[in-house]
């Protein structure tokens, strides 16, 4: 059953994570936690797919004030296949060196912050863009991805370097390169990727070390609370006071 392949192969991954890349994620988790204390941000990027992880953070039940997303509209899925915003657009855009120049423009940056970035493959420009940038303004660079299978893949930016050369931390996602990880008979190509279940994991595993870091330093955590729970009088409460704490610290940015 095809179905049962899929589920094996999804915990692979998740095994190769927990055996092999939990001093990353720890490594990560610090950094980030020392943004989030000072009053400063870990920004979020990624493109295609790789937005998934970004929008499953923050604003989530579970999640906490610290994590700002650039979510670029073209560079998502939330678009169109076809006509504006289609996906030819959307292919031309995030391999267009100077694009991720442009999105970072638009926001104010400090070297306290931190860059998180998610990327598969990490040869595609826009995201190598946004590193450079980061990197300019000072921030340590953090990249998600398939860094060991990325080896020797070239790069399509002009700096010479993958993402995973440029960062300053990578934890890797542990997900074959090709991504689709279930043969179908009759086809050449594969189903069943497991890329976005690889991110989503190491997205929690490393959110859930960085809130155990800063609640041991005593830092008080803005989280998102379930307002759907019969008897918690309180919930609307503390949600708003998470949503009154991001937007006076998403104003400087």
């Amino acid at each position: 059953m095809l179905a049962l392949e899929w589920l094996n192969n999804a915990r692979d991954v998740m095994q190769k994570i927990e055996n092999t890349q939990i001093e990353n994620i720890k490594k990560a988790a610090l950094v980030m936690a020392d943004s989030i204390e000072s009053k400063h941000w870990v920004h979020t990027f990624g493109c295609g797919h790789a937005t998934i992880p970004i929008e499953e953070m923050y604003p989530r039940i579970g999640g906490f004030v610290g994590f700002h997303p650039i979510l670029e509209l073209p560079l998502t899925f939330f678009t169109h296949i076809f006509g504006e915003m289609g996906i030819h657009q959307f292919l031309f855009l995030e391999r267009a060196e100077g694009f991720g120049n442009e999105i970072m423009k638009n926001y104010n940056f400090d070297k306290q912050d931190t860059m998180w970035i998610f990327s598969h493959t990490g040869i595609n420009n826009v995201n190598i863009d946004v590193a450079l940038k980061a990197k300019e303004a000072g921030m340590k660079v953090i990249v998600y991805g398939s860094a060991a299978e990325a080896v020797g893949k070239t790069t399509r930016h002009s700096c010479g370097k993958t993402l995973f050369e440029l960062a300053d931390i990578v934890v890797d996602s542990c997900v074959p390169v090709v991504d689709a990880s279930v043969t179908l008979k009759n086809h050449i190509d594969k189903i069943g990727p497991i890329s976005t279940l690889g991110f989503v994991t190491l997205v929690w595993m490393t959110i859930t070390t960085v809130a155990e870091i800063l609640a041991d330093r005593g830092v008080k955590l803005y989280i998102h609370p379930s307002h759907n729970v019969p008897g918690d009088v309180t919930a609307h409460e503390r949600l708003d006071a998470c949503l009154a704490e991001y937007k006076k610290r998403v104003a400087c940015i």
